[in-house]
């Protein structure tokens, strides 16, 4: 059960990532009015007719804004353990490259192999 949960919950942060910009709209059209009353730049200029959409374009900017941080931020980290890795040292120890002796069955019967394998004949 908590299983399920966890990947319900993973499906669902990995739709809402990929969504932002759908819920900053779906947001904005639902409190358009509130949004062109009280929170638009350019309430004192109806001619414009803004209408809270500087605000909108504002909260899209600071999306991609923080979208972009977090892509640098993860490439930073990737790089970060990339050169990490490749600055260690691997130390083998000589009993781990030893060659393994098996012993040889000979009582395994020879088939001669010049009679299978000949190269093909011209002329």
């Amino acid at each position: 059960m908590l299983q399920r949960i966890t990947a319900y919950l993973l499906i669902f942060s990995l739709v809402t990532v990929n969504f932002s910009h759908l819920f900053i709209y779906a947001g904005f059209e639902m409190n358009r009015n509130y949004i062109a009353t009280k929170l638009c730049e350019n309430r004192d200029k109806p001619w414009m007719h803004c209408d809270g959409k500087c605000y909108f374009m504002k909260k899209i900017k600071q999306a991609e804004d923080k979208q972009a941080s977090d892509e640098r931020q993860s490439q930073k980290s990737l790089f970060q353990e990339v050169y990490v890795i490749s600055t260690t040292v691997i130390k083998f120890h000589s009993h781990l490259l030893q060659v393994i002796v098996t012993p040889y069955n000979s009582t395994l019967p020879v088939s001669p192999v010049g009679t299978v394998f000949r190269p093909p004949q011209l002329g």
